[in-house]
């Protein structure tokens, strides 16, 4: 039991702990936490398999990390408690110094004799200790006084300060850990209502706009929403980035937006190489056939990508969901034979793939592309991050204690011979030194003066 004992009170433990969390930390920054099976496969290949078997793609929620959390905290749990009962008989249990050899060995001390009684010593000292907020302890035996003075006692339980504000904040971890999880909620559509997940109350995105700088980037994202209660609104918000909503429990951030290709509205102009005066103007959507001119000829759009690129295996692919390089394939019909196919570009008129049996008499050209936006409206739930900031408030308040209100203690011993006294002192400060030897000196100086 002592050597279990002793090993959780090591600070070898405590450093090997702090190492092998803030390194397991630092990968959970590294590798994107919570995210679908495909996006791992897409950005990790080979190694997502691995990253899901060990936890890493939820690290933060993965059993082998809080128990990570509940070691560490187990060894400040013991590691306080050791130390905290020597502190607290210190504080209200003191020992009061009998021995003039330990009371001369500390490093602030002095000794001198007054012309006056033993009584009239003590209360002038008394006096002194109380006007700089000392508490006092006495203890008299015949012609001698024991006394004890200390202030700012608090400054001895700073490191526990610290420990305890730790604990919350690990306890908020943990409790996050176990409780608390991240969904996104994707809204295609104005008007469109999802349920809040885990809640009773459904979300409803009334608009969504967004904001772009001069040169086109985007600036902002702003969605109004409203929250249902029973199918009635109850608050309405609008959120954007760093600026999110907050109903019972969940908090909504605004994490991104995009477009919905896949059911995009095209204007392709469609015109005779032989026939410089035909030209006719088509409206469609992906997936959409309408026919042209007169002869029962008809132009459907199969596919759209709005930043079209071919990867390495000469597949057509979009590098992103920006327009940067928007293409439409192409498929033209006579009756129900296919008699052309191919990519035509907004961007670049003349360089259409258009292929089929018979060399084509048309002329294709992507005129403009319109899309709907969507939403990305990410639902947290965080259970733990009041206790967090609790546990930070305590960690600053231990870190003031320790380092900004040291505990300062005076020890004394009067002792009257023939009418007169024999003082002995000696002081203590934990930290500001310079400042509690001129605070001694005040009070000896003082005590000599007086009569």
């Amino acid at each position: 039991m002592k050597a279990l004992w002793r090993f959780f009170t090591s600070v070898k433990l405590v450093i090997v702990l702090l190492i092998i969390i803030i390194l397991t930390s630092i990968l959970g920054t590294l590798i994107p936490q919570q995210r679908s099976p495909q996006e791992y496969a897409v950005h990790c290949g080979s190694l997502a398999n691995l990253f899901q078997r060990l936890q890493l793609t939820r690290l933060y929620h993965s059993f082998w990390y809080i128990a990570l959390l509940f070691l560490f905290a187990l060894n400040i749990i013991i590691c306080t408690l050791t130390r905290l009962n020597p502190k607290l008989k210190k504080t209200f249990h003191p020992r009061l110094e009998s021995e003039t050899k330990s009371i001369l060995s500390l490093k602030i001390s002095e000794r001198f004799r007054k012309n006056s009684n033993l009584s009239e010593t003590k209360n002038e000292f008394e006096k002194q200790l109380h006007f700089r907020h000392y508490r006092r302890r006495e203890k008299q035996d015949e012609n001698r006084v024991y006394l004890l003075a200390q202030k700012r006692t608090l400054g001895w339980f700073g490191s526990d300060l610290v420990h305890l504000g730790l604990l919350i904040i690990l306890a908020g971890g943990i409790t996050s850990g176990l409780g608390g999880f991240k969904k996104d909620l994707v809204f295609s559509s104005e008007g469109q209502i999802l349920q809040a997940p885990q809640a009773k109350f459904k979300l409803r995105l009334d608009k969504f706009e967004t904001e772009n700088y001069p040169n086109g980037s985007v600036k902002d994202w702003i969605s109004t929403l409203t929250v249902l209660e029973e199918d009635k609104p109850r608050l309405t918000k609008a959120i954007e980035v760093n600026h999110p909503l907050s109903h019972k429990g969940l908090i909504f951030y605004q994490s991104g937006y995009g477009w919905n290709w896949e059911n995009a509205s095209l204007e392709i102009a469609v015109k005779k190489k032989d026939d410089p005066a035909f030209s006719q103007e088509l409206k469609l959507r992906v997936g959409e056939k309408k026919a042209f001119g007169d002869g029962g000829a008809k132009i459907s759009v199969s596919q759209f990508l709005p930043d079209f690129i071919l990867n390495e295996k000469n597949e057509a692919t979009t590098r992103s969901l920006q327009p940067h390089n928007p293409a439409a394939f192409i498929e033209g019909w006579q009756g129900e034979e296919k008699i052309f196919s191919g990519w035509i570009f907004a961007k670049y008129p003349d360089y259409a793939l258009l292929h089929g049996a018979k060399e084509t008499n048309l002329s294709l050209e992507l005129k403009s592309y319109e899309a709907s936006q969507y939403s990305v409206i990410q639902a947290v739930r965080d259970p733990g991050v009041n206790l967090i900031w609790v546990g930070c408030a305590l960690l600053m308040a231990g870190f003031f204690l320790a380092f900004y209100w040291p505990t300062r203690e005076i020890k004394a011993i009067l002792e009257e011979t023939q009418g007169k006294t024999e003082v002995i002192f000696g002081g203590i400060s934990a930290k500001s030194q310079e400042a509690f030897q001129a605070e001694f000196n005040e009070i000896m100086t003082s005590l000599r003066r007086s009569k």
